[in-house]
C-alpha cells in the first residue's frame, strides 16, 4: 500500500451549533478554520468541513444495504483507524451515551477483511463509521 495522503470531505448540517459541539467535544477533533456558515476539523489528519445547509422538506429515510447481516446506511463516511485508537473511541462513544446505529463489534470474522466496525450519526444525521483491522493487509482484502 502506497503512502497515505488526507482526504478532504464537506459535509451538511443543519444545526452548526450542535454539530460543533459532537465533532470538538465528542469526537475530539481539534477545530481549524472557522466562519459563520462552516468548520474545518481535523479528523484523524483528515480534512473535515461541515456546512450548514437547512434540513430538508420531504422524505428523510435512511437508507441501508445489507452487509454481513446489518444494514449499513448508505451514505457514510469516517476513517480506518489503528486497533487500539478504534476500541478507544468505541469505549469514549459508549461512556458518552451515544445511539448506534450498528454497535461497535467484529464483521467478516474469521474471513478476509475482518474488522472492528461501528455506526452512529451526527446530530443532522449524517452516518458515521469507524473501522479498523488487526492487519492493515487486510483493507481492500477480497473475499
Amino acid at each position: 500500500m502506497s503512502k497515505l495522503t488526507p482526504f478532504h470531505v464537506a459535509v451538511p448540517v443543519d444545526d452548526l451549533e450542535a454539530a460543533r459541539k459532537f465533532y470538538s467535544e465528542v469526537l475530539g477533533c481539534p477545530e481549524g478554520r472557522t466562519a459563520e456558515l462552516w468548520t474545518d476539523y481535523d479528523l484523524y489528519g483528515h480534512q473535515f468541513v461541515i456546512h450548514y445547509k437547512p434540513k430538508p422538506a420531504g422524505d428523510s429515510k435512511l437508507h441501508t444495504n445489507p452487509v454481513d447481516g446489518h444494514d449499513v446506511p448508505v451514505p457514510h463516511f469516517g476513517v480506518v483507524l489503528e486497533w487500539d485508537v478504534w476500541h478507544d473511541l468505541a469505549e469514549r462513544l459508549q461512556r458518552k451515551g451515544i445511539k448506534f446505529i450498528i454497535e461497535p463489534g467484529i464483521r467478516f470474522k474469521g474471513l478476509p477483511g475482518e474488522q472492528a466496525t461501528m455506526f452512529f450519526s451526527d446530530p443532522s444525521g449524517n452516518a458515521l463509521e469507524f473501522k479498523a483491522f488487526k492487519d492493515i493487509g487486510q483493507l481492500f482484502a477480497k473475499q
